[in-house]
């Protein structure tokens, strides 16, 4: 099996997608070895959870939110989650700052744009964002719509749209940020605007726990750190949103409720296995 994995080629481009399962495997065994120092501007509901999921998965959190240190942070980073979802004045000023940061020295650094389109600072916030060209945008239908430029947002941080009908939207956001967008849903879409992919695992559990949607943001950021061209990008997401999905899948067979759901799924990230995700991972290809 290690040597299966350790002759995955790393060089892969839209025109000529990896075998994604293998390419999933072999990130996961290089988050553990390489371990990224990630930081993660995220919402004070989340804060320990998404720390806790990075920190199982082998790879190093920082939660530095605070203007003045956030650029500088992110100068060192491996990569940034900025996650919008309780954006104080401080936080929108760090925010800012660091994707600014992040995109003056090439750190990757990912979108989560929480409840955007419902209300009005942070869908301001977001667009603005966009401007520092993230290497992932991810959320919800609603929120991809909104970010966009469409639709009202959702019901709060619920999505009111199905991902199919954001599947056109994420493709035209992708071209538009020269990145990946990751659609959040019973089975998700990821896109760089050239290649369509759809992970089928997950478990709704995730959707009942705090923070269950927003750690993968942080779970993105360390993946694309681990890209060596930004063609890898779209690689190393749907590398993310398959280590993590397949995780949580493991842990709801176990659980009694969300309680125990999330105490297992910390548990999951820490010991997945290289081989467990190549032989677990659920996903589809279809090029444009």
């Amino acid at each position: 099996m290690s040597d299966t994995i350790s002759s995955i080629p790393t060089g892969v481009d839209s025109s000529n997608p990896p075998d994604f399962p293998a390419f999933t495997a072999r990130t996961l065994a290089q988050l553990r070895r390489q371990t990224p120092l990630v930081q993660a501007i995220t919402n004070s509901v989340v804060t320990n959870f998404t720390a806790n999921a990075l920190l199982a998965l082998g790879t190093a959190p920082a939660m530095v939110d605070i203007p003045a240190e956030a650029g500088v942070f992110a100068r060192l980073a491996s990569g940034l989650l900025i996650n919008l979802g309780t954006p104080t004045p401080s936080q929108v000023e760090a925010a800012l700052e660091a994707a600014a940061a992040a995109h003056e020295t090439g750190t990757p650094w990912v979108l989560d744009p929480v409840a955007v389109g419902v209300l009005p600072v942070r869908t301001a916030l977001a667009r603005q964002l966009l401007a520092f060209e993230p290497a992932v945008v991810r959320g919800n239908a609603s929120e991809i719509i909104a970010v966009a430029g469409g639709g009202g947002g959702g019901r709060g941080v619920d999505a009111t749209d199905s991902v199919a009908q954001a599947e056109q939207t994420a493709i035209a956001l992708a071209l538009r940020t020269g990145g990946v967008v990751a659609v959040s849903g019973p089975v998700d879409f990821i896109t760089d605007g050239h290649t369509q992919v759809r992970v089928a695992n997950g478990t709704p559990l995730l959707t009942q726990v705090t923070g269950g949607g927003c750690a993968l943001g942080g779970v993105m950021a360390a993946c694309a750190a681990l890209a060596a061209t930004p063609a890898e990008r779209l690689a190393t997401t749907v590398a993310a949103v398959a280590i993590y999905t397949i995780a949580a899948e493991r842990a709801a067979a176990q659980a009694r409720g969300p309680g125990s759901f999330a105490v297992r799924f910390i548990d999951e990230l820490a010991s997945l296995s290289a081989h467990e995700v190549l032989t677990q991972a659920r996903i589809e290809v279809a090029a444009t």
